[in-house]
């Protein structure tokens, strides 16, 4: 694509959706494009700095890749901007040709059961903020519960788990702050409970993190034998898929084996769907759930037997949910900006003139990194083919910086990530670790600062 001017692109949201997207834009344009990355927290990489889990480093190598594009001289990063509150959509599209949003999901989906709003009920987002060091999310946490139960058998049900379970002298040799070690050193969980409403064929846990869970020497992983259960359905689905016939051998390696000595039990329940949460006096005490069984088609039924677990905390991993936009259609029901594939659309279906989006925000929070980049390129194609067809322009005459420095907006850039990079390094030098967060958000901004 060649033009007289470079074609001028923000995106909103420096995680792999935005940084995806901005990678095809420069492929497909041949360069011929300049791309605004535009961030709200000071830093990039979104949930893969701030929703994996510290222990697994092996998932943030993601970053590697994901540095190799932030480094093409097309690609400019702006952090610590809040559109919609620093900086308006409107605006937006008097600077650029075209407006990407790729925000994702931080917030947490309602577990939508009786008793989630008493003390001691947890999104699992939330706890992940926590100990991922994200300066959103609270810097203390209560972990005095020595019974806890999860619900959700997906990959972050069992990353909270596996923190909840693991001791914090453990965890210290990761990237977690102090603040985080402070609290999972004091951590008196005995019993974590992983709650699934269906069976082994259908749990979402990859095959890896599933694994790995055994580990941790203090972390003693149990499966009750009456958990294994499959109809054809279930049966089809194991040989539909390799990972799921996996993650169903691993399942039953579990309710197998004999016992391991350990100081913390992580049991995974299957064919238990939580129905009510037990309270006294405004705190959890319990959990109840409905034994539930196969119904053929790999769904299932109750069976109208219940069971109380003793339990004082209790994270709900059902999933992450996104945010609106100020000046942006937005689907209340489904948490995900309008849109028809690509395009964002209003309320009555009708494309909204420059504006895109991509990632969770545009489709929910499913689908991994490989979704993800498939996602991005049916946005781009999109906003490609616009452009060819002359629907975009805007009539800017300067740049999108000078707005940000009249406003006195202490944006953040690339070189200012490197020296914030560098300062965690420093930081985790010093105690023969990689790397220690820092995780105030005016300390990073203030360890971003790059003198020239």
């Amino acid at each position: 694509m060649t033009t007289s001017t470079p074609l001028r692109v923000a995106v909103i949201g420096a995680g792999p959706a935005g940084i995806y997207a901005s990678d095809i834009l420069v492929k497909n344009t041949e360069g011929d494009v300049a791309i605004d990355l535009i961030e709200q927290m000071p830093a990039p990489f979104g949930l893969i700095r701030y929703g994996v889990a510290p222990d697994h480093p092996r998932i943030k190598g993601i970053i590697k890749s994901l540095h190799r594009v932030l480094d093409t001289p097309q690609i400019r990063l702006l952090g610590n901007i809040h559109v919609g509150r620093d900086v308006s959509v409107e605006e937006l599209q008097q600077y650029y040709d075209a407006v990407v949003f790729a925000t994702g999901a931080v917030g947490d989906r309602s577990i939508g059961i009786p008793g989630e709003d008493l003390e001691g009920v947890h999104g699992a987002g939330e706890f992940v903020g926590f100990y991922d060091g994200n300066p959103r999310f609270e810097r203390d946490w209560d972990l005095s519960a020595k019974e806890v139960a999860v619900i959700g058998v997906g990959n972050v049900g069992l990353d909270v788990a596996r923190i909840l379970a693991k001791t914090g002298d453990e965890l210290l040799v990761t990237e977690i702050p102090d603040n985080v070690y402070a609290s999972l050193k004091d951590n008196q969980a005995e019993t974590v409970r992983v709650f699934g409403r269906r069976g082994p064929a259908q749990v979402k846990f990859s095959p890896q993190e599933l694994k790995e869970l055994d580990h941790s020497p203090t972390i003693n992983v149990v499966v009750d034998p009456e958990d294994i259960d499959y109809d054809a359905a279930s049966e089809q689905a194991r040989r539909d898929s390799k990972s799921q016939d996996l993650v169903c051998q691993i399942i039953e390696g579990y309710a197998l084996r004999e016992p391991k000595e350990a100081p913390h039990a992580l049991q995974i329940h299957l064919f238990e769907n939580p129905v009510e949460i037990l309270g006294e006096n405004g705190k959890v005490v319990g959990l109840r759930t409905e034994r539930t069984e196969l119904a053929g088609d790999g769904s299932v039924r109750g069976t109208g037997k219940f069971t109380d677990w003793p339990v004082q905390a209790i994270y709900a991993a059902v999933g992450y949910r996104s945010d609106a936009i100020d000046g942006v259609p937005f689907n209340d029901a489904q948490h995900v900006i309008n849109n028809d594939g690509g395009h964002v659309v209003d309320l009555d279906g009708a494309i909204v003139p420059g504006l895109y989006t991509t990632g969770w925000i545009k489709r929910g929070p499913v689908g991994l990194i490989g979704n993800t980049k498939s996602d991005a390129k049916e946005t781009i194609d999109m906003l490609l083919s616009d452009a060819k067809a002359g629907l975009l322009g805007a009539e800017y005459t300067s740049d999108f910086t000078e707005l940000l420095r009249e406003r006195g907006i202490d944006y953040t850039t690339w070189e200012g990530w490197h020296a914030l990079d560098a300062a965690e390094r420093a930081l985790g030098e010093a105690e023969d670790r990689e790397r220690k967060k820092i995780v105030e958000w005016e300390e990073m901004v203030e360890a971003s600062k790059v003198t020239v």
